[in-house]
């Protein structure tokens, strides 16, 4: 038998992680570039040109930047913004940014519509994007958040790390990127096969595919393992609605990465990503939307999802728009002439006043109203639920979750539009038990809701979102009882449900949680293997039997490749801290809290840990020192003023 503690979990997490390259790609085949794959498919290229996906990350110049730099002037809060050019470039000029004013170049644009953003390089090869943006409708500019009073060394002020481009958003607004931070100098050297999402973001690189269309060899003779026929990494031929969807989540989620860039197209979600579930403060109690979590989560939700619909059944792969306008979009499924595909849909009249009861051609008779409500986020950008819900006003009257009727209906309450949909479809199946109720009570604190919850998990009828969801609100009430109930999730064929019903097991004694957490080690999905290595942690006295030490070092080592992925993450420091005081290495958790503090100056958690680690090193001046600091970057912070009140002289 081997100790866990013999494995080096601190040595990996805290020596290693400062310093470690990122991991080794197979041999892969090159990208050639969009331009290179518009020899052949001229129709798909030009299509692509105008789309929000070629637009989504450009070089400055007069045909990408739409703002006006002709001198104009913005004032926030008492900070001036310029907006002036100077030798065919564009420049910024701020007091809104530690040691104000200060010139900076334009390095980058970042989107075209409804609002265009600006790229600043604070220093090199860091990228910032301002928040002051410009409305392509209204052509002005604007703050993306009014209501905040941000000082210039704050986290989340638009030059802190929160809103970094590297780090934050560069991905998703590229191909193959790699985004290179060194955590010894801070410095980024970030890479990209192209700015912007080309061709290869979605179908992988394209240098075999080149190949083949070249010479139209046998692609078994590829020196590049795992390509289809025509030498792709991803088979959308093979019409998997699965293939599709992945794809797409990689940048339509709210989730964590674990890679230091773009995953290869093709690799699986779960391999790539930790998604965000409905968890408060990013979904309201029922799965709407509510923080910008974009589109996957939604989805996932969806009987659209449930039935095979992919998004390309709407969404033009390469224009990025719709197929069709307003209702139309809908009914070429939701019709009385149905959809082939789909053969369960009822066929019936939805596109009719006798379904929505609006007037036809108004806004109440769309589709997208009452299924698809719309929320707005940085100001001005407009997006939709995708989880296709009916309205349920009902549920808004009892634990004030939003509804579509109340959206339009502002003068009325929830409790007159429950009516109002109770006369109008009186043997309506959409009005029964829901899981916000126990999803509200559980957030609420509310005692009971354990069993509840439970249920809900184990009910295969519900999404795997959800039912993850009510696991993962299960752990802050959950027993052995619970927990040991919840076990037989560990083999769910969904990922996320055998990752959540993993960390559930926090609450059974080590004896029982050893065997699954082994196994779980081995896990074919990199997310539930991750999970593994962490509960580990909560088992530094078991011992691991030799034929599971190096499906543990694996394991191990991949949390440790996602931790360094994000170096520069205040989170992944705070993660590592944490980490360190359940392993009782208080150098290791000061140093790691320290760094959060560098990088997040108003995270308080991180300056109480400091203090009160110091403090238990019985090093006083320095625990002063860091309370000194944490108050002047939080004036009047009640958890640091009570900390300072033990240090009265």
């Amino acid at each position: 038998m081997i100790f866990l503690t013999r494995l080096g979990f601190l040595w990996f997490l805290f020596a290693v992680v400062p310093t470690l390259a990122s991991a080794q790609t197979p041999d892969v085949p090159r990208y050639v570039g969009s331009e290179t794959c518009a020899t052949c498919h001229a129709a798909e290229t030009e299509a692509w040109r105008s789309s929000h996906h070629a637009k989504a990350w450009m070089e400055p110049g007069e045909a990408t930047v739409d703002g006006d730099f002709d001198n104009a002037e913005f004032t926030h809060r008492g900070r001036t913004t310029r907006f002036f050019t100077k030798d065919g470039d564009y420049y910024i000029e701020t007091t809104d940014i530690p040691d104000a004013p200060k010139v900076l170049k334009v390095v980058g644009v970042g989107g075209i519509f409804p609002l265009q953003q600006y790229l600043i390089e604070t220093e090199p090869g860091r990228h910032q994007s301002l928040d002051i943006a410009w409305d392509q409708q209204k052509q002005a500019w604007y703050h993306l958040y009014p209501d905040q009073v941000l000082v210039p060394e704050d986290g989340f002020h638009w030059s802190g790390p929160y809103k970094n481009w590297n780090a934050r958003c560069a991905e998703c607004h590229a191909t193959g990127f790699e985004k290179n931070y060194s955590p010894r100098t801070r410095r980024y050297q970030s890479t990209a096969a192209e700015i912007g999402v080309g061709c290869e973001a979605c179908h992988g690189p394209g240098e075999a595919h080149l190949r083949w269309a070249e010479s139209a060899e046998d692609q078994t003779q590829s020196p590049f393992p795992g390509l289809n026929a025509r030498g792709f990494l991803v088979d959308f031929a093979s019409k998997s609605s699965e293939v599709e969807i992945q794809q797409c989540a990689g940048c339509h989620s709210r989730r964590e990465p674990f890679e230091d860039g773009n995953p290869l197209p093709a690799k699986p979600f779960h391999d790539s990503y930790r998604l965000a579930l409905l968890r408060e403060g990013l979904y309201h109690a029922d799965g709407q939307i509510l923080d910008e979590v974009y589109v996957y989560g939604s989805f996932l939700q969806s009987k659209m999802y449930a039935k095979g619909v992919t998004c390309t059944d709407c969404h033009d792969a390469h224009a990025a728009e719709l197929r069709a306008e307003g209702n139309a979009i809908c009914t070429q499924c939701h019709s009385p002439a149905g959809n082939a595909e789909f053969p369960s849909l009822a066929t019936r009249l939805y596109d009719d006043p006798s379904h929505h009861f609006h007037e036809a051609d108004t806004d109440g008779a769309q589709c997208v109203s009452c299924h698809m409500i719309e929320r707005t986020y940085m100001g001005i950008d407009g997006r939709r639920d995708h989880s296709f819900r009916v309205p349920r006003p009902d549920l808004s009257a009892k634990i004030g979750t939003p509804n579509a009727c109340s959206d339009c209906h502002t003068d009325q309450t929830a409790a007159w539009a429950a009516e109002e949909l109770e006369k109008r479809f009186p043997d309506s199946v959409h009005r029964g038990p829901h899981f916000a109720t126990s999803f509200h009570g559980a957030r609420q604190g509310r005692r009971g809701t354990g069993a509840d919850l439970l249920a809900i998990a184990m009910q295969k009828s519900f999404p795997a979102i959800v039912r993850a969801s009510a696991l993962d609100l299960l752990v802050r009430q959950a027993d052995a009882g619970l927990a040991n109930q919840a076990a037989q999730l560990l083999d769910d064929e969904h990922p996320l449900l055998r990752a959540a019903a993993l960390k559930l097991q926090e609450a059974v004694p080590e004896t029982e949680r050893l065997g699954r957490v082994l196994a779980a080690l081995e896990d074919p999905v990199k997310s539930v293997r991750i999970e593994a290595a962490r509960q580990l942690l909560g088992l530094r006295r078991s011992p691991i039997p030799p034929e599971s030490v190096d499906a543990t070092r694996t394991a191990s080592r991949e949390w440790q490749e996602t931790l360094a992925a994000k170096a520069d993450f205040p989170e992944t420091h705070m993660a590592i801290g944490g980490t360190a005081l359940v392993l009782r290495n208080p150098a290791a958790a000061i140093s790691a809290f320290t760094e959060v503090t560098r990088l997040d100056p108003q995270l308080v958690q991180a300056w109480t840990f400091l203090v009160r680690l110091h403090l238990s090193q019985r090093d006083f001046a320095a625990a002063q020192f860091a309370l000194q600091r944490g108050l002047a970057a939080n004036p009047g912070n009640p958890d640091l003023e009570a900390l300072k009140r033990q240090f009265p002289g």
